[in-house]
């Protein structure tokens, strides 16, 4: 029996929406789900085996690392819009749809796939505040079998402003031009552990602030209100009168931090898509420890 949860007054389809929202919108002709889960190479779960046994009713499955900019030699970097409509198209996800993304971790990689819709100027998608753990938790429905799709036109404006390259990221942290934040945990950040990715220096970019993104969680994978994001981010000394910079291990929990800064009307926010994995490489750009 599914426990009976109402639409949470923070509900906001751009940004971040409960169980509850989601369960009340389920069936509107308009909505389109988006099982967006991915999990670390390490961690033994294969995400697209996971969403074949049970997904939210509808959920199309978002392969994170096939929408992806497979020209380069980084991990799962920002489609091309060619690609990303394309793959969008054939998964029936269109203009006029109100996108909700989930992942299977709680709040995780979902984050990853609501930033690349910003990219694509698309701003008519949520994130699902707890995620398919939350969902299952409360005894909602799921179901194994594969969506009816129907092709839908995407209309795509890449919002350049919305990621920066290592070279802009270097040119910020050198002018102090942007606040850098950083959601990988403290011991990667401080380069106190090896990179979980084989040949990259541990450390973290000179000037950047740490903000591990579990922080900026409950207990349960939902994400913390927004005087206590606010509070998180001061509290790790990141000025949110400056324009941020988001990053992590590869891109992907760095879009959590980007979440919340939405979610607390900080608008001026890039995501470095190349994360530590491209900054990480490179001998000639510097590295602070500590």
């Amino acid at each position: 029996m599914a426990t009976l949860v109402t639409p949470s007054p923070s509900d906001d389809p751009r940004t971040l929406v409960s169980t509850g929202w989601l369960a009340a919108h389920l069936k509107d002709p308009d909505l389109r789900v988006l099982d967006a889960s991915w999990f670390m190479p390490d961690s033994g779960r294969d995400a697209r085996a996971e969403y074949g046994a049970a997904h939210i009713p509808g959920a199309r499955f978002f392969d994170i690392d096939e929408i992806s900019d497979q020209r380069s030699s980084l991990p799962h970097m920002a489609p091309p819009v060619e690609k990303f409509m394309s793959r969008m198209r054939a998964m029936g996800v269109g203009d006029g749809h109100q996108v909700v993304v989930y992942d299977g971790a709680g709040l995780f990689s979902a984050a990853r796939v609501w930033w690349t819709f910003r990219l694509m100027g698309k701003t008519d998608v949520a994130v699902l505040d707890g995620g398919l753990p939350k969902w299952l938790a409360e005894g909602r429905e799921v179901e194994d079998l594969a969506p009816v799709v129907r092709d839908r036109h995407m209309t795509v404006s890449r919002q350049n402003q919305l990621v920066k390259d290592v070279t802009q990221v270097a040119h910020a942290a050198k002018l102090a031009q942007a606040e850098i934040i950083d959601a990988r945990a403290a011991p990667r950040f401080r380069g106190e552990v090896a990179e979980p990715r084989a040949g990259l220096r541990s450390g973290h970019i000179p000037g950047s602030k740490n903000v591990p993104f579990a922080t900026l969680l409950n207990a349960d994978g939902t994400m913390k209100p927004p005087a206590e994001l606010q509070a998180v981010f001061e509290a790790a000394g990141v000025d949110l009168t400056q324009p941020a910079i988001t990053s992590c291990g590869s891109g992907v929990t760095a879009a959590i931090l980007s979440l919340a800064l939405e979610r607390i009307g900080h608008r001026s926010h890039a995501l470095y898509d190349g994360s530590w994995s491209e900054w990480g490489m490179y001998e000639d750009l510097a590295v602070a420890k500590g």
